[in-house]
């Protein structure tokens, strides 16, 4: 059974390798969908997959990598089932 979840993360998350690392993480996971930044300094993606890797990710996503900060992780359901891998945006 696949899920899909749109995340927000805000704190320190831009500059500090947070996209890429959440990108490894999720590949790692076997989780599709992307990740970018956003103009007001959060961290956005979509993360598809089975429910046990998108907790895991989510427990990963409330610390980020050794640089970051995290103060919140917002986490909602979303309808869309992203295939082909997890892809960092590179811009916003």
């Amino acid at each position: 059974m696949r899920e899909c979840y749109r995340f927000t993360v805000s704190g320190r998350v831009q500059g500090v390798f947070f996209r890429q690392s959440t990108a490894d993480t999720a590949t790692r996971l076997g989780l599709d969908g992307w990740v970018r930044n956003l103009p007001d300094g959060r961290v956005e993606g979509i993360a598809a997959g089975s429910p046990e890797a998108l907790a895991e990710l989510r427990g990963w996503l409330d610390r980020g990598p050794p640089a970051a900060r995290v103060d919140a992780v917002e986490w909602m359901a979303e309808d869309g089932q992203p295939e082909g891998g997890f892809i960092v945006h590179r811009h916003g």
